[in-house]
């Protein structure tokens, strides 16, 4: 027997964000076929000169990316929706903290998702759920 669901997709993202999440769609679907340490070493170039984004900044671009692929809504689509959500904030020129790691708690399920001002991204999870295996953040600029 298997139990009915739907996806929820979120509402009232503009037209324009839309179309900037198909922009990095097909990017972030190819980064996500790449080993981890490339996945890394990218989102370390790109991640040059942004400044950190906001937890609003960072919401907005992974609901734009849930509403613009159904894989990226799914359960499945942790990956390529960080991933996704990174590149898309990084076309505003604010970087989340992209996070790979675990569940804390059995059975083992590994996780992507992104951060911002310290916190995980609407994952409907409590802060410490998951542990972190990899990170790639902002760079801090040095105080002048």
């Amino acid at each position: 027997m298997t139990t009915p669901s739907a996806l929820e997709r979120p509402p009232g993202v503009p037209f324009a964000r839309r179309t900037a999440a198909r922009l990095v769609l097909l990017p972030a679907i190819v980064l996500s076929l790449l080993p981890p340490r490339r996945i890394r070493a990218v989102l370390g170039v790109l991640r040059r000169g942004a400044r950190p984004a906001t937890a609003a900044e960072a919401k907005g671009a992974r609901d734009a990316m849930c509403v613009v692929s159904l894989r990226c809504a799914g359960p499945r689509g942790c990956l390529p929706r960080s991933l996704g959500t990174a590149l898309l904030c990084r076309l505003t020129g604010s970087w989340p903290t992209w996070c790979t790691g675990v569940r804390v708690v059995p059975p083992f399920t590994a996780h992507a998702w992104i951060e911002a001002e310290g916190r995980p991204v609407d994952e409907g999870v409590p802060d410490d759920y998951f542990t972190r295996l990899m990170a790639v953040a902002p760079v801090s600029r040095p105080a002048r």
